[in-house]
């Protein structure tokens, strides 16, 4: 088993994953503040919760949107676990062509949610990741990375309506709308995000389709799939766990053979 950690700007997703399947999974706040000691506590009460012993754990692996918060979760991993998790960035073989202007540019988590479409699924293909941001990640038919979209996410959106608008009421509560047509305030605003996000998200595709000329394989990741997608007229392959998956094929092409010299005893 290892452990595999992605921290995105709003949440982090927490995974101990035997072979590609989760043991378990945990999702908390990401808190720039908090210390190597902090996180390695939050973990440890985790794994605690779920009855394993870190220390049994093979290895781990960490994405991070959030720069300052790599060395830090590095830290805790390996106060937590006795063994240094890899690192999602540069010099870690991913496997990906990376076709845009600048191959730095792109963000682990995008590189993590392609590697694990890559393998799971004929392209040319679209993953949407809907979180903070809504990303669209394009890749060909031949699993090349040619590009994407960068969106505002729907809780984002949502707030920034609400902050702009005075009549608006903040912080309403994103809850599937009753119907397309709202009767009130909130289930409008509701209606126009949630059915508005959906149907940007066929948009994308059918736009997609039109540029590579050919039909392209929709995949959607992220904490807000499951509000957006069932909205959704075009089929779209609902994967919770994509991330945490890209991230056991990263750590099996970076980190097993680590992992057995340290076993073995070698350098």
């Amino acid at each position: 088993m290892i452990l595999a950690i992605d921290v995105g700007n709003t949440n982090a997703v927490i995974g101990c994953m035997d072979g590609k399947k989760p043991v378990f999974t945990a999702h908390i706040s990401t808190d720039r503040s908090k210390t190597v000691d902090e996180y390695g506590l939050l973990l440890q009460g985790i794994f605690h919760r779920n009855g394993i012993d870190p220390k049994t754990l093979e290895g781990g692996i960490v994405s991070s949107v959030v720069p300052m918060l790599r060395p830090v979760l590095r830290d805790a991993v390996e106060l937590l676990t006795g063994k240094k998790p890899l690192l999602v960035g540069a010099g870690l073989k991913t496997g990906l062509n990376i076709k845009i202007d600048n191959p730095a540019q792109l963000g682990g988590d995008l590189v993590v949610v392609a590697v694990a479409a890559c393998a799971k699924y004929r392209g040319p293909v679209v993953i949407f990741d809907l979180g903070t941001a809504t990303t669209a990640s394009v890749l060909d038919e031949n699993g090349s990375y040619l590009g994407g979209m960068i969106i505002p996410g729907l809780r984002v959106a949502v707030d920034a309506l609400s902050s702009k608008a005075s009549q608006l009421p903040l912080n309403i509560s994103l809850e599937p709308p009753a119907s397309i047509i709202g009767t009130n305030t909130v289930d409008c605003m509701r209606s126009g995000a949630i059915y508005g996000h959906a149907a940007m998200l066929d948009g994308i595709i059918e736009r997609v389709e039109e540029e590579l000329g050919q039909p392209v394989t929709a995949v959607a990741t992220g904490s807000l799939v499951s509000l957006v997608v069932p909205y959704c007229e075009r089929k779209i392959y609902e994967e919770p766990d994509l991330l945490l998956q890209g991230l056991c094929l990263l750590y099996e092409k970076n980190g097993t053979r680590r992992g057995r010299a340290h076993r073995e005893g070698k350098a």
